[in-house]
Formats: structure tokens, sequence, C-alpha cells
């Protein structure tokens, strides 16, 4: 079984390959980080927990993160649709806006 830990550092490694970051409020990533553990434990794959899962495997597999969609949702919303990933000036707005 994975820990939400070796997923935390798998997505952060993953947004600095693309020039990203992880969401910086821990509130939300902390919730998109244990859904991936629990759906990794329930289903042996880390699907996306914001998508609902249609249980054809074969479906699914565009739900697994980063699910197929993801690329596109940052580029056009600053954002994935999970709020996993995010563009590196929509976070720093996203902190100024809670300043």
């Amino acid at each position: 079984m994975t820990s939400d830990e070796e997923i935390r550092a798998w997505a952060q490694e993953y947004a600095e390959k693309n020039d990203w970051v992880p969401n910086p409020d821990k509130d939300v990533l902390d919730r998109v980080i244990r859904g991936l553990a629990r759906n990794e434990q329930r289903f042996s794959h880390r699907y996306c927990p914001c998508r609902i899962l249609s249980r054809d495997e074969e479906k699914d597999t565009a739900n697994i993160c980063p699910c197929i969609y993801h690329k596109d949702e940052i580029a056009k919303d600053g954002h994935c649709h999970c709020m996993l990933y995010y563009r590196k000036d929509a976070a720093r707005a996203m902190a100024e806006e809670k300043k």
C-alpha cells in the first residue's frame, strides 16, 4: 500500500518536472492526496478522486492520476480539475487572494 507521504512526494516530483506546483492550500492538497491513496488501496490505481468511475477498467484508465485531461485543464484554468497541480502564476494569484 502506498502512503500519503509517498503520493505527496510523487506529486511534488511530477509537478516540478512540468514547471508546476502542488496546490498551495494544504487542506485541499491533503484531501486530494488522501483520495488518491484511498483509490489506490481500493482499486489498485491512483484514480483521480474528483472524477466518477464507470467501473469499466478500460474507460477508467483515462482517470488514473495524472489523468488525460490535466495538462489541458492546467493550461486553460491554471489548475487541474482535482486542484492537485497548479501553474505557478495561478498558485501565486491564489496566495495573493488569501492575504
